[in-house]
């Protein structure tokens, strides 16, 4: 099921946040090495983990994590201007309209065709969600393994600069711009989100 979290909502069950909290810190902590801070030995949570942050959680139906991202709005700071600014060419995409995707994340415990599964949901449930929420475009940072998997997805998606490298990890900024068109120009690529994983439909859940 998705769970589409905003502060002045609070919405989401405590327990879908805090597994999305813990299978944060199994992946990018113990998993990927990231130097980032964790509370209580259990939860990835950083400074940007705050009331402007937006969660996409798709979660079983006992609450636990299945895959996540958080989306940051780009008119106040997020990663890209706050500490990643030499990633773009030019200035970083900023406005209304525009979030950044951060910490897109898939449970470890998933196979690898539940892990395809979950990915393609939950990339189809940000298009979903943008379009319901007036998104036209995301900005994001990611690995070069990463990177040429978001390039292949279908959507309109450009680099905003040379890949550099950074704490040992060759990283990479992009911008994908959303429309009507984005929806079919995925399902052309192949990707294709699970409607049952994701019920209730992300609109009605935005």
């Amino acid at each position: 099921m998705l769970h589409v979290h905003r502060h002045e909502t609070g919405a989401v069950p405590d327990t879908v946040l805090r597994s999305m909290f813990e299978a944060r810190k199994r992946v990018f902590v113990d998993l990927l090495k990231w130097e980032v801070p964790v509370l209580n030995g259990r939860y990835e949570i950083d400074q940007f983990d705050d009331a402007h942050a937006v969660y996409l959680v798709l979660a079983d139906a006992r609450g636990n994590h299945l895959g996540s991202a958080r989306l940051l709005p780009t008119d106040r700071p997020h990663l890209l201007d706050s500490l990643y600014p030499a990633l773009c060419e030019d200035a970083p995409p900023r406005g209304p309209s525009v979030f950044e995707i951060t910490r897109f994340c898939l449970d470890r415990d998933l196979r690898a065709a539940e892990r395809r599964r979950v990915r393609d949901t939950l990339v189809t449930a940000l298009v979903d969600h943008a379009l319901a929420a007036g998104i036209t475009a995301y900005s994001a940072i990611a690995e070069m393994g990463w990177l040429q998997q978001i390039l292949a997805f279908g959507w309109r998606c450009a680099p905003l600069g040379l890949p550099r490298e950074s704490d040992g990890r060759l990283l990479g900024a992009l911008r994908i711009d959303i429309d009507e068109t984005t929806p079919g120009l995925l399902a052309a690529a192949g990707m294709r989100g699970d409607a049952v994983l994701g019920a209730p439909p992300t609109r009605a859940a935005a």
